[in-house]
């Protein structure tokens, strides 16, 4: 039997390494190709374990070069995508919104016209899965969950161009028949994530004895998601999902950014041997940032209903397995925080203390 081939993109990224390794050490009957750019939040490294896998193979590339793109569907004839190559962290998008548009929905549209060009009407057993975010959705008040149906109202440069890039996945199923599935997850957290992000951000920052930068007041609220946990209902997804449907992924695990560095800080003190309280003396606060919105919380019923999935860790418990994992790869950590890293970090930053 002719094995089944996969394109994950952005699979050298946080989320995207994370679900290359389940597919690759679960499917031995699939072909996984990894297609990433290897921008700043790519790195081969979080797949060396997998990277001599028979059935794994990369492929450097961006998915906004139609031509390369066009080669590679052609070469390799994928049976599915799932999308997960995006621009993706809210800062660089307010500096630098014609980068999001560019790989976010242009990207996205690449994808979509090479597997519809491939396939055409010949659907039978082929699925594009679109990776989203909660961010589409908005801000809620202090009550209320993102559902399914929520009605779409972005409001960062981030956000609208991945609410765009749904659209048109949306809008290919309905005009060509294309079969997709599209889920939109909370805020990831775990092992291998790029540190621009809280935790990991705070994570390096407690070990090298740097502020702790908080927005604002500090009382913004995020629903945390284990990344392991996102992989697992990715897979779920992919296989048992319904074409032409939506599912919400989130953590059930609702923090305010204060509450969370706090648990954080705890954590570091005890695991490094410090004294309590050390690591929180970093906490500074500082200027917002545009557009902040004030909270994020998915109703993920759909999923569990429908498809038997929900978080394995509580937030307390992740939390504790990602610091263990960056205090044990000190080297992985310390690869990442040079160079460009550093500079945006100071660019970002200096402006708002």
């Amino acid at each position: 039997m002719e094995r089944k081939k996969i394109l994950i993109t952005g699979g050298a990224g946080f989320i995207g390494s994370h679900v290359v390794r389940r597919f690759v050490n679960n499917y031995p009957s699939y072909h996984i190709f990894n297609l990433d750019a290897l921008t700043y939040a790519g790195n081969l490294e979080n797949l060396k374990d997998i990277e001599t896998a028979s059935n794994y193979s990369f492929l450097h590339g961006n998915i906004t070069d139609e031509d390369y793109i066009h080669s590679i569907f052609q070469k390799h004839q994928f049976d599915a995508v799932i999308h997960l190559a995006a621009e993706s962290h809210v800062d660089r998008s307010i500096t630098d919104p014609l980068a999001f548009a560019k790989t976010n929905i242009l990207g996205t549209m690449v994808l979509l016209n090479e597997f519809k060009s491939l396939w055409k009407d010949n659907w039978k057993d082929k699925r594009f899965y679109h990776i989203s975010t909660d961010e589409v959705y908005g801000t809620l008040g202090e009550s209320g969950l993102f559902t399914e149906n929520t009605s779409y109202d972005p409001n960062s440069p981030y956000s609208a161009s991945k609410a765009s890039s749904d659209h048109f996945v949306r809008a290919y199923g309905e005009t060509y028949g294309l079969p997709y599935v599209i889920t939109n997850c909370s805020n990831n957290y775990g092992q291998h994530q790029f540190p621009e992000k809280l935790i990991p951000l705070f994570i390096n920052n407690i070990l090298t004895d740097t502020p702790l930068p908080v927005y604002g007041d500090g009382n913004y609220t995020r629903d945390w998601l284990y990344v392991v946990d996102h992989a697992i209902a990715i897979d779920l997804v992919f296989h048992k999902g319904k074409n032409h449907e939506t599912y919400n992924i989130g953590g059930f695990n609702e923090w305010k950014n204060i509450d969370l560095v706090n648990v954080l800080c705890a954590q570091m003190d005890e695991k490094l041997g410090r004294e309590k309280g050390t690591a929180e003396k970093l906490i500074t606060c500082v200027k917002d940032r545009p557009g902040h919105d004030l909270r994020y919380a998915i109703d993920a019923s759909k999923i569990n209903k429908e498809l038997g999935w929900k978080p394995s860790v509580t937030f307390e418990e992740g939390l504790s397995i990602t610091i263990d994992w960056y205090l044990n790869n000190a080297d992985w950590l310390r690869n990442v925080t040079s160079g460009e890293y550093q500079n945006y970090y100071a660019s970002t930053y200096k402006f708002r203390t």
